[in-house]
């Protein structure tokens, strides 16, 4: 008889804070999946042309990393703007994968919360008092317009007065690379107190450091600096670990960040 396949965990990286908060996590990289060619090996969107058996496989082995049941990792359609999905047991994953949102939380353990990223930023959130967790994607457009205050906004709404909240910013595209137009650059300069000081204006274009901004619209929105962690990597830089749209065009796999939330304490 042959033995079944072992499969390795997945590669994945984490945020101290948030493990130390009892919050079962991961910004998943490209590795440790089934898809092939430009979308190997675990890209979680068949809209990008990949096989979508495969990609449920990758997402099915998300799941398993996370600890959650099959079908119990939600997230939805997004399209850079600053809608919040509820994410519940109770409904199947293909109802939350039709809306059109870009952040999605839940109070519910045993419910994971995600988003798909190319390059964007993407930012998990956990309550520390009720255990609740959200997951943010945030591109220019809906950082500029304010999807991490959205995002907080309902996770508050969700638990009440008395929030604890934790966070963490996942790789993305580093201001080594976020070369952008003026216009893109003036928007991002006005969406955060830095101003300005999020744009290196010293090589021909702007470069925009999307990582700061996020930080400052999190302490902006009532978390302390402390409360605020940072899991680091280029999207773009590092071709071994992470899709990115801007490095290889419109056929660039997806990677997943998810957070599931935790009873409360």
């Amino acid at each position: 008889m042959n033995a079944a396949p072992v499969v390795s965990p997945l590669p994945r990286l984490s945020s101290p804070l948030l493990t130390a908060s009892g919050f079962a996590h991961g910004f998943f990289t490209r590795r440790g999946g089934v898809s092939e060619g430009p979308f190997g090996s675990l890209n979680t969107a068949a809209s990008v042309g990949d096989d979508p058996a495969l990609v449920g496989e990758n997402v099915a082995r998300i799941e398993t990393a996370l600890g959650l049941p099959p079908g119990r990792l939600y997230y939805a359609s997004q399209v850079h703007g600053v809608d919040v999905v509820r994410a519940s047991a109770s409904e199947p994953r293909a109802r939350v994968l039709e809306q059109r949102a870009d952040a999605v939380v839940s109070t519910e353990a045993g419910v994971g919360c995600g988003v798909r990223s190319a390059d964007c930023g993407t930012v998990l959130v956990g309550d520390r008092k009720s255990g609740a967790a959200l997951a943010i994607h945030a591109g220019w457009r809906g950082t500029a317009l304010g999807v991490v205050a959205a995002g907080l906004d309902a996770l508050r709404a969700l638990v009440g007065a008395g929030a604890d909240l934790v966070a963490a910013i996942g790789p993305h595209i580093e201001v080594c690379c976020f070369e952008v137009g003026d216009d893109v650059a003036g928007e991002l300069a006005s969406c955060s107190s830095l101003g300005d000081a999020a744009v290196d204006r010293s090589r021909a274009r702007p470069h925009v450091d999307l990582r700061s901004i996020l930080e400052a619209q999190l302490t902006s929105a009532g978390l302390a600096a402390a409360s605020v962690s940072h899991v680091r990597g280029c999207t773009v830089c590092d071709a071994g670990a992470f899709f990115s749209f801007r490095r290889d065009g419109a056929r660039s796999g997806r990677l997943m960040s998810a957070i599931v939330p935790r009873p409360s304490r």
